[in-house]
């Protein structure tokens, strides 16, 4: 009887299949501004109108941060840059000239507007290109500042009332009832918000309130020459007035030291 055979085993090979690398999508580098091509003024800055007014279109410098040092510019019409150093030819010198304060230059003069716009040394300075964007973002701000004023005064109390008021028109405000206080405080925000705010939150302009009220009191008095306060009563010196300061900011800043505070708060209960 015939011995059964194994199987024999057979080897399947494997194949490997290649992993396929998914690129990776290239980075899109942002497209710088381009240059726009339209009609622009320039004004002069100040409001200054003067009939003409040159300003220099020659033997000007700008810093070239790239290259790393100042390029000469200069205004040739018969060249297609401002550049001394890419220039070809003959360079027939341009002047420029703003007359009633403004200069109006045309789309067609793409080289006299860069060179306005963004190199000559007077920009900013003497002149000033006309952006309606920009003006209307700096309006924007004032009249956020003159509401957050107006809504300031309306909210105020008045011993802060006063002591602004005082700093603005000295001593008439003595003389103001409670609502002509609050309608010129009102008008003072809308007039001038950047100043009213901030002695609003100056700490001295309430301190130096008190010292006048407390001098208008006869709690306290100030000498003739000015350099000294003294209590009223018994004309015992007080502080005396640092050189060259004004004798009242001098005394807001002496309240805000120990000896000060007591002396404050035994004016605060005369007053009160």
């Amino acid at each position: 009887m015939a011995k059964k055979t194994k199987k024999e085993e057979v080897e399947v090979p494997v194949v490997e299949t290649p992993v396929v690398e998914t690129p990776k999508p290239k980075k899109i580098e942002p497209i710088k501004p381009s240059w726009e091509i339209k009609n622009r003024i320039y004004y002069l800055k100040r409001g200054k109108k003067p009939l003409s007014k040159a300003i220099r279109s020659a033997g000007v410098y700008w810093f070239d941060e790239e290259k790393g040092y100042e390029r000469e510019l200069k205004y040739c019409e018969n060249q297609r840059t401002c550049f001394v150093d890419e220039m070809k030819g003959d360079q027939r010198l341009s002047h420029i000239v703003f007359r009633n304060g403004a200069l109006m230059v045309p789309k067609e003069k793409t080289v006299l507007q860069k060179l306005l716009s963004l190199y000559h040394p007077h920009r900013d300075k003497v002149y000033e290109e006309y952006k309606p964007s920009k003006i209307a973002e700096t309006q924007v701000d004032v009249m956020e500042m003159e509401v957050d004023a107006l809504i300031a005064a309306r909210n105020m109390d008045i011993d802060l009332a006063e002591a602004v008021m005082r700093a603005e028109i000295g001593s008439k405000v003595s003389k103001l009832s409670s609502s002509e206080l609050k309608r010129d405080l009102l008008v003072f925000a809308k007039r001038n918000p950047r100043l009213f705010l901030e002695l609003a939150n100056d700490d001295n302009v309430v301190l130096r309130n008190f010292g006048i009220k407390a001098v208008e009191f006869g709690i306290i008095k100030l000498s003739n020459d000015q350099r000294n306060f003294l209590w009223a009563s018994n004309d015992r010196k007080l502080m005396t007035v640092p050189f060259d300061e004004h004798p009242y900011t001098a005394l807001a800043h002496w309240f805000k030291t120990d000896e000060g505070m007591e002396i404050y708060a035994n004016i605060e209960k005369r007053l009160n």
